[in-house]
């Protein structure tokens, strides 16, 4: 019965939620500040202000606590760039435009999310697998979305794979290359040039 008491109008359940809401949120912050190596699960409990106990109820390491913070970031991505294709707008390449604006806004806006999903999920040997998986599936999602927009002699198997890979692979790059300041463009650049990219392959 002590469990399901309620402090502060939360019960045991919306405790549990919140703290492990709070330390994804330290993870994101100590992973994109120190890196993965540097990162210690004692970081992460003192940004989120939580014991180790508190640690442990939610997560088994801080390796743990890394691949659910890029599966989240992940999972914004691609619900952003959906949410957007499928939004009204004038043309078919307005469409391309706008997902892939979606796509790397979630990455650019919020640094943290960038750097966290993008390069420190790299220097983990037990996030690679899932990041390639990552990759692969957005990949497929892109070569999916394009036949729906511009038919199925846009990309047509098996150039399709090729195609999604080509171009998920060189916008991560981007993305990376801006993270990093060694390129001196903006996202709205990065946008613009992969759409550009995107309907030029669609339309060969």
């Amino acid at each position: 019965m002590a469990s399901k008491r309620r402090y502060n109008g939360m019960s045991a359940d919306d405790r549990t939620a919140d703290r492990r809401a709070r330390l994804l949120e330290a993870g994101l912050e100590v992973f994109s500040t120190a890196g993965a190596q540097n990162t210690t699960m004692t970081a992460i409990c003192a940004e989120a202000k939580l014991t180790e106990r508190y640690f442990y109820q939610s997560f088994s390491s801080k390796e743990d606590v890394l691949e659910k913070v890029v599966e989240s970031v992940s999972d914004e991505i691609r619900a952003a760039a959906l949410d957007a294709l499928h939004s009204p707008a004038p043309t078919a390449e307005d469409q391309v435009h706008n997902a892939i604006a979606a796509f790397v806004g979630v990455l650019t806006d919020d640094r943290r999310k960038g750097r966290v999903a993008m390069i420190e999920s790299l220097a983990v040997d037990s996030l690679r697998d899932y990041r390639r998986q990552s990759m692969r599936a957005f990949a497929h999602l892109v070569a999916e979305q394009s036949r729906e927009l511009f038919g199925e002699q846009a990309w047509p198997q098996p150039q399709s794979e090729i195609n999604g890979l080509l171009f998920i692979g060189g916008l991560a790059e981007l993305v990376i290359a801006w993270l990093n300041d060694e390129i001196a463009v903006t996202p709205a650049d990065i946008v613009d040039a992969a759409t550009r990219h995107f309907v030029a392959t669609a339309h060969r």
